[in-house]
């Protein structure tokens, strides 16, 4: 029996009157959306159109934030009018740019964002034919071929049937978000991909909630399609759902969809009619992402929405004319609350076949990058020194997690790093916020510390290991949550996750302990009977997700899945305790022994083998009971001038391989780690020791 396939405004109705059959109540707007959806008198839909607030301010001195409410209104896509304070769009007549398309795409991590490009890369004829192309093309850094992932959001540029089509690739992962908040300026549509399998997962909600805050239209990409277990029906009606949750009008409701696979290079209008190449993606492109509306006889106006390197043009800065040409010479630089200045354009560069060409000018509504002003910051605008008019500066979601970052006291300090005291670790992390602006520092208490704040533990990890592959020498303290007052109660608050937690059915129940025993509140349980696997949602402060993916691995014997994001702040949710196993700690400096070992490894698990130069107060295993226990790993076996038997010999089991992301997650309160260009190691903090000593 074949199947009927309802046309899309069909399913959009049958799926809207689903949603309208679970409750009869009115649906309240989410501080996670923009808003809740209310049926009219006359039984339509219409939108209660919200934003979220943003409840955070700079940490003060005792760590707390106090919250005050800031509202951000949504760029307006449609007009030029300025705004009463003179930031905004210059006058003029508003143009569509028909040859040109400004598209992000945008997923939840490994839904197949970079793989999609490289064939919309491969099949533009942008490589030459006996040119050898790596895979995840746009993945150029070290860091994310290692780990799979995109860290940076990335330009490129195809021409499809004439038209330029300016293509920005976007992180996946939550910790990354403010790549995306950023980048989003520039771009007139998005390609939402999801899986054909899993659908919408946490930062599919991210992500399409910042897009919808911008109006921007949306083309849903059903990406992996020729997996065998597929299911485009249901992820279709989850992502019309998750549309109706986050309060989206409803011409953006009815979006287009298009079926795809990266990996294989094809599309198709539906899942059983794909073509032999993206032909339908492209058109789908041209067709429903509407052209750049912008102001083409007017003065220059350019936002700098991205920051680059070249070591031998020096900055370069990134963003999309909204208004005139950029060409080369003299710009005022002006930015909302501060003086304009003035900055020259040396030279100026467009994308086009997956590189920079340098070019004469670039027009309005294209995205452009230059070079010559080397205190150009993300968020200023390039504006005509006769109107230098600013856009709205770019906002961010805040910082939730901190570490500290201190100069490193070890007894093995300065042998391996070639930046080591606190005046090149701090010029490092000023350069890091000029590109990062999900990323803020603040100073400790001392000169020699340094107080980083992110939007998760990855996020500060990311640059942390940037900075030890640059040569840089340094120790690092466990993360720790940014706490906030609420200012109408006065009471403590702390921030909060939504955790998605998938695993086969004989490990839920170890999952589930783990959740609530770090204060997690249950909020579904969906069962897959195709997959053998179930998925749990939880809510849980941000305290309780540290150090949580290791022993989720643990219990379920690495098949588990743990995906989070941000929810926001709510009451302290009281203590919990991430660790109940204490440390194996050296107590003597020198070389590590098979004869100290061998008795020591009865203790717990080591972090070392024999012949590892370590010293006092170095942490080299995992105590088998709560509490620290003091070790001598240095022990050598006292010679005699008795002959005897060769004795047997007790074997050292082999040590347990710690990252840099494990010994962050592992450390406790009163520990560090220290970080150089060819060691990670993990020490007990000096200051927490009686007289500096273990015993």
């Amino acid at each position: 029996m074949t199947k009927t396939r309802l046309p899309t405004v069909s399913r959009r109705m049958l799926a809207r009157r689903r949603v309208l059959a679970k409750s009869t109540t009115t649906r309240r707007s989410s501080s996670r959306g923009l808003g809740g959806r209310r049926p009219n008198q006359d039984g339509s839909m219409i939108a209660a159109v919200g934003l979220p607030q943003r409840h955070f301010m700079m940490m003060g001195k005792d760590g707390v934030v106090p919250r005050a409410a800031m509202v951000e209104e949504p760029e307006s896509k449609s007009s030029a009018v300025p705004s009463s304070d003179g930031v905004g769009p210059v006058d003029g007549v508003l143009q569509d740019q028909e040859k040109i398309r400004n598209i992000a795409i945008i997923a939840h991590v490994d839904h197949g964002k970079t793989t999609l490009v490289d064939a919309m890369l491969a099949q533009s004829n942008v490589f030459r034919e006996n040119q050898q192309v790596e895979e995840r093309v746009m993945d150029s850094n070290d860091l994310e071929r290692e780990r799979g992932i995109t860290i940076t959001s990335k330009n490129t540029a195809v021409s499809y049937k004439g038209t330029k089509i300016n293509i920005i690739d976007t992180p996946g992962h939550a910790d990354f978000g403010g790549e995306v908040e950023r980048v989003l300026r520039m771009c007139d549509g998005v390609l939402l991909l999801v899986d054909s399998v899993e659908g919408p997962m946490p930062q599919t909600r991210f992500v399409l909630k910042k897009a919808l805050e911008l109006g921007i239209r949306v083309l849903v990409v059903v990406n992996k399609i020729d997996r065998p277990a597929a299911r485009p029906d249901y992820v279709i009606d989850h992502t019309f759902e998750l549309f109706c949750d986050l309060g989206a009008p409803d011409d953006l409701c009815d979006f287009p969809v298009v079926y795809c696979s990266g990996m294989r290079g094809v599309a198709g209008m539906e899942p059983e009619e794909l073509s032999e190449d993206l032909g339908p993606l492209f058109e789908s492109i041209l067709r429903e992402v509407p052209p750049p509306r912008v102001v083409v006889d007017g003065p220059t106006q350019v936002l700098v929405t991205s920051i680059d390197f070249d070591p031998h043009k020096g900055r370069i800065a990134i963003g999309r004319v909204g208004a005139g040409t950029m060409k080369r010479g003299e710009y005022a630089v002006v930015k909302p609350g501060a003086e304009a200045r003035t900055g020259k354009a040396a030279e100026v560069f467009t994308y086009a076949n997956f590189q920079r060409v340098p070019c004469d000018e670039v027009e309005a509504g294209d995205i452009c990058a230059f070079v010559g002003m080397p205190n150009i910051a993300i968020g200023e605008t390039v504006a005509c020194k006769s109107c230098p008019k600013p856009l709205a500066k770019i906002e961010v979601e805040k910082p939730t997690v901190r570490m500290k970052f201190l100069v490193n006291t070890s007894p093995f300090a300065g042998r391996e790093g070639e930046f080591i005291n606190s005046r090149d670790i701090k010029n490092r992390l000023e350069r890091e916020l000029e590109r990062n602006l999900a990323l803020s520092v603040e100073p400790g208490q001392s000169a020699d510390e340094f107080v980083v704040c992110g939007r998760g533990t990855l996020h500060i990890t990311i640059l942390i290991e940037t900075m030890r592959r640059e040569g840089f020498e340094f120790q690092i303290g466990p993360p720790s949550v940014i706490t906030s007052v609420n200012e109408e109660t006065g009471a403590k608050e702390e921030p909060y996750e939504i955790a998605i937690v998938e695993a086969p059915e004989e490990h839920v129940g170890a999952c589930v302990d783990l959740l609530g025993n770090r204060s997690g509140r249950m909020l579904d349980m969906v069962a897959s009977e195709n997959l053998g696997t179930t998925t749990i949602k939880y809510r849980l402060p941000t305290r309780g997700l540290l150090g949580l993916k290791n022993h989720m691995l643990t219990a379920t014997k690495g098949t588990a899945v743990l995906n989070t994001i941000f929810d926001g702040y709510d009451e302290f949710g009281g203590e919990i305790k991430t660790r109940e196993q204490g440390s194996l700690v050296a107590f003597a400096t020198g070389q590590s022994t098979q004869y100290a070992l061998k008795d020591v490894q009865e203790r717990g698990q080591l972090f070392i083998k024999p012949g590892m130069e370590i010293y006092e107060g170095q942490v080299i295993g995992i105590h088998q009971r709560s509490g620290d226990l003091p070790v001598n790993a240095a022990k050598a076996k006292k010679a005699t001038n008795v002959r005897s038997n060769a004795e047997i010999k007790v074997q050292v089991a082999a040590p347990k391989e710690m990252s840099l992301d494990d010994c962050i997650e592992y450390i406790a309160a009163d520990e560090l780690v220290e970080v150089t260009p060819t060691s990670i190691r993990m020490r007990k903090n000096p200051k927490g020791l009686k007289a500096g000593r273990l015993y």
